[in-house]
């Protein structure tokens, strides 16, 4: 299970009530880190995504079967809302996402496992870790790159760890595509910092893998869990925070293939 995504989580809903709080007019405005929204938009699509796990049906999400085409539907529907519209929505259903997530922690439901549109297939327990991924990367890498007491958040292991049970859970699934088009090649991906841990990218006759260990005979590519988080959405470029094996080209033809909802 994944129970200690719950409490990350609400470190992280702490942390994003401040920050919204804090925010100014101008940074409200402020083109955020997410092409094309606003500071205000990213803190609405954060709100909205609470929403949309607490009471579904109270959320047009459209009918695309693509993430990140449902979470525009209603960032645009909510555009001319003010921040402390913005503010109340996101007060009213971070509470309530938090505890309906906390609810899949338990079995039954916890190990069940289901289709999630282009994201793959997943027990629900690991939704909790989705949504500590998706606090995490919107307040530190979007908002953060307009407001820099938000890039200078915390860089806690505890949610690190979270988000990544999340993005290596989901690469093979999310990127399988782009990693079949490429060379077979094994990676070990190294963190450095928090949330510290080896893994290992392998091709396989069922597809790609990621593994929690290390193959001595495969190149390494060492980065930070935070950096990854901005990498491996392909908001910034790898080679800009990744040392090791950096010039082999079958490597850099896996890492280019990683593009993580």
């Amino acid at each position: 299970m994944t129970h200690a995504a719950i409490a990350a989580l609400n470190v992280e809903v702490d942390r994003a009530k401040e920050i919204f709080a804090s925010l100014t007019p101008a940074e409200w405005e402020a083109a955020s880190g997410c092409d094309g929204w606003r500071v205000q938009d990213v803190a609405q699509h954060m709100a909205a995504t609470f929403q949309k796990i607490a009471a579904p049906d109270t959320v047009d999400g459209g009918d695309s079967g693509h993430t990140e085409t449902s979470a525009e539907v209603p960032v645009q529907q909510r555009k001319d809302w003010t921040p402390i519209e913005v503010i109340a929505a996101y007060q009213e259903w971070a509470g309530k996402g938090v505890a309906a997530l906390a609810a899949l922690q338990e079995a039954p439901m916890a190990d069940t496992v289901v289709p999630l549109s282009d994201l793959g297939e997943h027990p629900l327990h690991i939704l909790a870790n989705a949504i500590v991924f998706d606090h995490y990367c919107h307040l530190r890498h979007d908002i953060g790159a307009a407001v820099d007491r938000a890039a200078q958040l915390p860089r806690d292991t505890e949610a690190l760890r979270a988000t990544l049970e999340w993005m290596l859970a989901g690469l093979p699934q999310m990127c399988a595509a782009e990693l079949d088009a490429g060379p077979d090649q094994v990676v070990n991906l190294v963190f450095d910092g928090p949330a510290a841990d080896t893994f290992c990218i392998s091709p396989g006759p069922d597809g790609w893998t990621v593994a929690n260990h290390r193959d001595d005979d495969a190149p390494v590519i060492r980065t930070t869990a935070h950096d990854f988080v901005s990498w491996g959405t392909k908001r910034t470029d790898w080679r800009g925070t990744s040392t090791g094996d950096v010039g082999n080209e079958r490597v850099s033809a896996v890492l280019d293939a990683i593009n993580i909802i």
